[in-house]
């Protein structure tokens, strides 16, 4: 039976994925890089910033020396972004709300840093909804490591299988299996809504078939 759910963030709760994207870019260009949107697409997208850069250095030839300031002002330019565009979504707050009456512990665990998840959760007003949020600056090894989802099943109190993990991404997707828990994955921000939620979990339950007694 599932008994708490854990979203992630960009592209789940919050529709932030194109921000991540020109944010990065913006910084990059200072220094003659960019990130394609198909490079960003197929690679990139639902990695922390700061491996992101890791991969450039690597691969690309960017300049190691330069990961730190690239990488806090690609932060500048993503909060930049969200002040003037995000604003609460009514078909989340209304699945949340609903969610939480119907019993269920709600929490978040994002590969964004955490200054990115305390301010977009406020501009959502999502945050007095969640019992906490992760970052990955909460673990050693962001997704797809599974360790924040093991962290926040640990927290929230329950075994793997009595979670639901919503989902956009690969790299998510791959953390939330390998934690043991269940996955909603979704597309874009608009699947995220009650009706999907409650076919997922009604989905698990037949999944698990029905319970048998010992005599």
């Amino acid at each position: 039976m599932i008994k708490a759910i854990i979203f992630d963030m960009d592209g789940v709760l919050v529709d932030a994925k194109q921000w991540h994207f020109e944010a990065l870019n913006t910084a990059l260009e200072l220094f003659g890089y960019r990130i394609s949107q198909f490079e960003h697409h197929q690679r990139f997208d639902g990695l922390p910033t700061r491996e992101k850069l890791r991969i450039l250095a690597k691969e690309n030839g960017f300049p190691h020396t330069l990961s730190d300031f690239v990488n806090e002002m690609k932060q500048h330019c993503l909060l930049e972004t969200a002040e003037r565009l995000c604003q609460p979504n009514p078909v989340h707050l209304e699945t949340l709300e609903t969610l939480r009456t119907e019993g269920y512990d709600l929490a978040l665990a994002s590969n964004s840093i955490r200054r990115s998840v305390d301010r977009l959760m406020q501009l959502t007003s999502l945050n007095s909804l969640l019992s906490f949020t992760l970052s990955n600056e909460d673990v050693s090894q962001p997704k797809p490591s599974p360790e924040i989802y093991t962290l926040a099943i640990k927290r929230l109190g329950v075994f793997p299988n009595e979670c639901l993990v919503v989902e956009d991404g690969d790299y998510g997707v791959a953390a939330a299996k390998a934690a043991g828990a269940n996955v909603l994955r979704v597309e874009t921000v608009r699947d995220v809504n009650y009706n999907n939620v409650r076919n997922r979990i009604e989905e698990i339950k037949r999944e698990a078939g029905p319970k048998t007694s010992v005599a």
